[in-house]
């Protein structure tokens, strides 16, 4: 079993889904990835959760990405679910679900992209989730309990803040960042290069003996 670390490539894969059977780096192609497990179809928290996610999907697709759901169920309970969580959703724009649910009954998938919890059961996962770059890069990974629902708010700011400071390397973001705040110039980024491009001026918020906090505002992601 792999054991993904942030900056490692995510192997392709094949699976079937709700959308058909997709080859997973040609369904990806130039686009950023939210790969999600979920424990169990039919149960709250999983509907709660993919039912707010097809709410969000819009706000991700504006950013160049998709979503790709997991559990260890078969197609046929996936596609009958799908439909319980449009009626359960009742705000979708379409009357569809808008992203595939991969089928994996013997759980070789959850094996293959590690999605497994130490002492888990082979047909049944917890809530882990990876974002993965248009280069099949690993630049997020986070599990959750079963028992703990997921915001998908959180994960569009995490998603937000991967894509600006892949956009404008010299900046981090800092606690509680969401798009349109601040943003923290890295510390190894000299005075005249800051200067050079950011004309608007950057405010030294804290100096200590090790250097200073520098702040930003004139930035744009989309």
């Amino acid at each position: 079993m792999p054991n993904f670390r942030l900056g490692d490539t995510i192997p392709n894969f094949c699976a079937e889904t709700t959308q058909g059977r997709i080859n997973f780096y040609e369904w990806q192609g130039n686009k950023w990835v939210v790969l999600f497990s979920h424990p169990k179809d039919f149960t709250p928290v999983c509907t709660s959760e993919l039912s707010k996610i097809a709410f969000w999907e819009p706000y991700f697709s504006k950013r160049s990405t998709k979503f790709l759901a997991h559990s260890c169920d078969s197609l046929n309970d996936h596609l009958t679910w799908a439909r319980d969580i449009v009626s359960y959703c009742k705000y979708l724009p379409k009357d569809e679900l808008p992203f595939p649910i991969m089928a994996d009954e013997d759980g070789h998938l959850a094996k293959f992209l590690d999605l497994l919890d130490a002492n888990s059961d082979i047909n049944r996962t917890s809530r882990p989730l990876y974002i993965i770059d248009p280069k099949h890069e690993l630049r997020f990974s986070l599990h959750y309990p079963a028992t703990t629902g997921r915001s998908p708010k959180e994960i569009l700011r995490i998603l937000e803040s991967l894509q600006l400071c892949d956009r404008v390397p010299q900046v981090e973001t800092p606690v509680d960042w969401k798009l349109g705040d601040k943003v923290f110039v890295k510390s190894e980024v000299k005075d005249g290069e800051v200067r050079r491009m950011f004309l608007k001026g950057v405010r030294n918020e804290y100096i200590s003996h090790r250097g200073a906090i520098r702040s930003i505002e004139d930035y744009e992601l989309f």
